[in-house]
């Protein structure tokens, strides 16, 4: 005579097998290159990358909004936060899209837009981490085509929060009004001429 598992014993086994396995891993970085809607597209394009979110970095939870950040009232950078499989894309190779998507030499800002809230940052989680930022900022300072030093700070996490939901793939949802904006900022034409054919878009 067969056995059968009863149907409430068999639902328990398969539950706890679900919460037992492994989940995957991911891991986030955050950057900083002047307006973060052109700074989603480039990330979502890399194998190993699963989530691109635009919002404002290194300041307080109770100001972080756009109209504040944008005024550049607050402590605040416009950021986005990448969230990737580091079994599958590494934290260095997003630094290899970072630098060819910003123009390092602008201490002011980026393209047509100025002020600290629009500067380029890196902010590392940790030692190695900020070891591997250090490291390409020197490879490319060899790569790109200006006069003198890089202006991006690589400085130590602070804090991240998600913009408003408006903004999040803004390049997606409304590509007539984000192409005209980025090629009225010179964004494209400015990357041409620091990356050459490493500029990416």
């Amino acid at each position: 005579m067969k056995k059968f598992i009863p149907a409430l014993a068999l639902s328990l086994i398969i539950s706890t097998f679900a919460i037992s396995a492994p989940q995957a891993a991911t891991a986030k970085a955050v950057f900083a290159g002047g307006c973060f809607w052109c700074m989603e597209g480039p990330f979502d394009k890399l194998k190993g990358v699963t989530a691109t979110t635009s919002g404002y970095a290194a300041g307080k939870a109770s100001t972080a909004n756009y109209g504040q950040v944008s005024s550049g009232g607050t402590d605040h950078v416009e950021a986005v936060q990448i969230t990737y499989d580091p079994d599958i894309i590494s934290y260095a190779t997003l630094l290899k899209t970072y630098w060819v998507n910003i123009d390092p030499f602008d201490a002011r800002g980026q393209f047509c837009d100025k002020g600290h809230q629009y500067t380029t940052a890196i902010w590392t989680k940790n030692n190695e981490e900020r070891q591997a930022a250090n490291a390409s900022k020197a490879d490319f300072q060899k790569l790109a085509k200006g006069n003198g030093s890089f202006k991006t700070d690589i400085t130590n996490y602070v804090s991240f929060y998600p913009a408003e939901e408006y903004h999040q793939n803004y390049y997606t949802k409304n590509p007539i009004r984000y192409k005209y904006y980025r090629g009225g900022c010179g964004r494209d034409r400015r990357l041409k001429a620091v990356w050459g054919n490493l500029a990416s878009h």
